[in-house]
């Protein structure tokens, strides 16, 4: 009789070297089933000490119990050494003030950064497939990520404590599978990854395939591109690197030669002017980034268009602090204090119920009782009940009407396609820790309370009208 000839799985194990000790993050679904049984079939071939580590996020009870449980059992089956953790995702994110996906993919990370800390294992693998890979650039895409978004997952991370690394990035979901069964291997179903509250789930399971109605072979193109973007990137940085100097320059020019050292960098428009147009965006967002700012695209054609065609004393203020001043030869960019940034705008405190009048934002403010008869009720409960009216500052995240949930105040600005001078200045309320109200968008409406504001320069009219490209409905 013939051998019976196992599955295989056709991860890449490039990355991977004889004496490696691996931990393969385990959660017990299918993907990570899938990697830990393919590395352990292989890992006397490869030469690796593989071990298995599984994170609990604290997050749907029993069912996340349970995966626990079946991802120990499987590495004792395996032979594997099993690290286990508990964190709590829910509290992190209201903490740091992000979504449940966020705070758990930071904690994941941080915990795979102790592991590799501890000197128990060299590097940890992570289960992303090609479908993974698909989902992200197409989120990236729909985000306007610039060409770095677009590469989407890497193959590997360099970390201090030691390497993340994806194998089974070729590998489809479908493949995954199928060699399970093969197997005859169970696997865990997280009843989230149905939820179509989370922007990934969507794109999985609604836009993704509509769009393969158009284009069966969608995903692996997604995936080519990531290829392709990931490599250019890798080039543009060393390109960009071996110029930047040629171009940008610390401080101010002193009368009789050199520069005199301060806040900000300046470029040569003479030299900028003669790059191709690609380069000269990468140099001043590169410019940008050595000053601790991020520049989106119509900064980036903003500032680009002061150097190219701007003239002496010209100055421009874009969010982030960020300030350029264009002189006869340079264009000198600066944060915090430097260049021509004007102060901070002040912050108004406004009672519950209350009016205040902002007259730094050009706004009067009130808020009111939703229910008017209750007006009084509210004050006598809460006497001495304030809000604050301040500018939004990078790290606001606010809850969109009909989202499924907070979303980053920066990434709102940038869908509204608000820049330049009208970003720097740009109004929130915050209620009990909450943002309550933005200008010009329509948040979620806390219970017992209505926001109103009108412009000073016309009262009759609302300050801001919510912009539909916002407001996104989701299945609840």
């Amino acid at each position: 009789m013939r051998p019976t000839l196992l599955p295989t799985l056709a991860i890449d194990t490039t990355l991977l070297r004889p004496g490696l000790r691996l931990a393969v993050g385990l959660s017990g679904g299918a993907d990570s089933v899938a990697l830990t049984r393919a590395l352990a079939e292989r890992s006397k071939e490869l030469g690796l000490v593989l071990h298995a580590a599984h994170l609990h996020h604290g997050l749907r009870g029993e069912e996340a119990d349970g995966d626990l449980a079946f991802a120990r059992a499987l590495a004792a089956e395996l032979g594997l050494p099993f690290h286990e953790a508990r964190v709590d995702a829910g509290t992190a994110a209201k903490e740091n003030r992000e979504t449940i996906e966020e705070a758990a993919r930071s904690l994941r990370y941080g915990w795979f950064r102790q592991l590799m800390a501890s000197g128990e294992v060299d590097a940890v693998a992570t289960a992303h497939t090609r479908d993974d890979q698909a989902e992200t650039v197409l989120a990236k895409f729909l985000r306007g990520a610039w060409t770095g978004g677009l590469s989407g997952i890497y193959p590997a991370i360099e970390f201090a404590e030691g390497r993340i690394l994806r194998p089974m990035l070729c590998v489809t979901r479908a493949e995954v599978e199928a060699y399970l069964n093969a197997l005859g291997q169970k696997w865990r179903e997280d009843s989230s990854n149905s939820h179509l509250t989370f922007t990934r789930n969507r794109i999985r399971h609604e836009l993704l395939p509509l769009l393969e109605g158009w284009n069966p072979r969608l995903r692996e193109h997604l995936e080519q591109m990531a290829t392709l973007a990931r490599d250019e990137e890798a080039w543009w940085q060393a390109e960009v690197a071996r110029l930047a100097p040629q171009l940008i320059l610390p401080g101010r020019p002193v009368r009789g030669g050199g520069r005199a050292s301060g806040d900000g960098l300046a470029l040569d428009v003479l030299r900028l002017a003669a790059l191709a147009p690609a380069l000269q965006r990468r140099i001043l967002r590169y410019a940008a980034e050595q000053l601790g700012a991020t520049v989106d695209f119509p900064s980036t054609e903003a500032l680009r268009a002061m150097a190219l065609n701007g003239h002496a004393s010209q100055k421009l203020e874009l969010a982030q602090g960020l300030s350029a001043e264009r002189t006869q030869r340079e264009l000198r960019v600066a944060v915090s204090g430097g260049g021509v940034r004007k102060e901070a705008p002040p912050e108004y405190r406004v009672a519950v119920p209350g009016e205040v009048t902002a007259t730094a934002f050009g706004l009067k403010l009130r808020i009111e009782s939703a229910a008017p008869e209750a007006a009084e009720e509210v004050h006598e409960s809460a006497p001495d009940r304030t809000a604050t009216l301040r500018n939004w500052k990078p790290g606001d995240r606010v809850l969109l009407r009909y989202s499924s949930g907070p979303r980053k105040a920066k990434e709102v600005l940038e869908r509204l396609r608000v820049t330049g001078s009208r970003r720097a200045l740009w109004p929130v309320l915050e209620l009990d820790g909450r943002i309550v109200w933005m200008k010009g968008v329509e948040l979620e409406p806390m219970a017992g309370i209505r926001v109103v504001a009108t412009s000073l320069e016309d009262e009759r009219r609302p300050y801001g009208t919510p912009s539909k490209l916002l407001v996104s409905p989701t299945p609840r």
